[in-house]
């Protein structure tokens, strides 16, 4: 695995084994144990986008941590305005070991790949938020165990670059997959199309009614109705969303043992209620702290030969 462009890019073994590293590397860091600097020397150049919280400190922590050195740069950059996108892959290639960026779209990533010469990672984009679906798997193993085959999980809400990446990675993983959705914002065919082709054999269901969905589901997942860059859509998206807010009415059709996921950041009392959220089943800040962890383990794997 050279880049890390999306969950389809990698092989089960290659994302089981990022995930078996990011455990290891947190038990060292929980034991008080300094992790080895298999990255020391090397320098991460992370380009933003989109304003981030999550995954710039995870990055940066991450890299701290494993010894090595991370550049932050922004909008200054201009991805395919100010120069580019093969010009800019093609100067930071020559000059750090490997270019983590969070855009808008995903062609970008596509080209740094083609031109910089150095690993690249999506730490977000239109198509794909891999990074969020290893954190949210980590957190699904540390429940139920490493091998999760079998079990089945409900994405509540948008289809979007998230519910993607976890059903492709669920997929992977032997788990069912059930994205409950309006139809207007569930997966598009030609979506669902690639994730079969990714995955043979996906246990994948969409259904628009959320409380069908959560039956026999191990996890319940939700994230914001409108994302970045949707702005304009929001009132049409709250409209269509009525009903499909995570809150306990809705997870009394889920199994008991049920847990409650959302990527952050929430918008409380919209897609997800403060009892749910700040309550027993809510996991929705261990998963928040497991994309370190993750990304350690994407970037031991990934930078370190590990």
């Amino acid at each position: 695995m050279k880049h890390f462009l999306s969950i389809a890019d990698a092989t089960t073994d290659e994302l089981k084994h990022m995930l078996e590293v990011g455990r290891c590397l947190r038990d060292e860091r929980d034991a008080g144990k300094a992790n080895a600097p298999v990255l020391a020397g090397q320098t991460l150049a992370m380009i933003f986008e989109k304003p981030s919280l999550r995954t710039r400190v995870s990055f940066e922590q991450a890299m701290i941590e494993l010894g090595g050195h991370s550049i932050v740069l922004g909008q200054e950059v201009g991805l395919g305005k100010r120069e580019a996108v093969s010009d800019v892959a093609k100067v930071l290639g020559g000059m750090v070991h490997a270019v983590a960026a969070r855009v808008f779209e995903h062609q970008k990533l596509v080209d740094f790949a083609e031109h910089g010469g150095v690993p690249v990672i999506n730490m977000l984009s239109d198509e794909s938020h891999p990074c969020q679906a290893l954190a949210d798997i980590m957190t699904l193993q540390d429940e139920f165990g490493a091998d999760l085959a079998g079990r089945s999980v409900a994405f509540v809400g948008d289809g979007n670059n998230v519910a993607r990446s976890v059903a492709i990675l669920c997929g992977k993983l032997g788990v069912r997959f059930v994205l409950a959705s309006p139809q207007a914002y569930s997966f598009e065919s030609a979506a669902v199309k690639q994730i079969r082709a990714d995955v043979p054999g996906i246990a994948l269901d969409l259904i628009d009614d959320p409380a069908q969905a959560v039956k026999g589901a191990d996890a319940v997942f939700t994230d914001t109705f409108t994302s970045m860059g949707q702005e304009s859509e929001k009132q049409a998206r709250l409209e269509a969303f009525k009903g499909y807010q995570v809150n306990d009415q809705l997870l009394s059709h889920a199994a008991d043992h049920a847990i409650v996921l959302h990527c952050l950041p929430a918008y409380r009392g919209v897609e997800i209620t403060d009892e749910v959220m700040d309550g027993p089943r809510s996991r929705v800040f261990p998963e928040a702290h497991n994309r370190l962890h993750a990304q350690k383990g994407l970037l031991a794997v990934l930078m370190g030969g590990a």
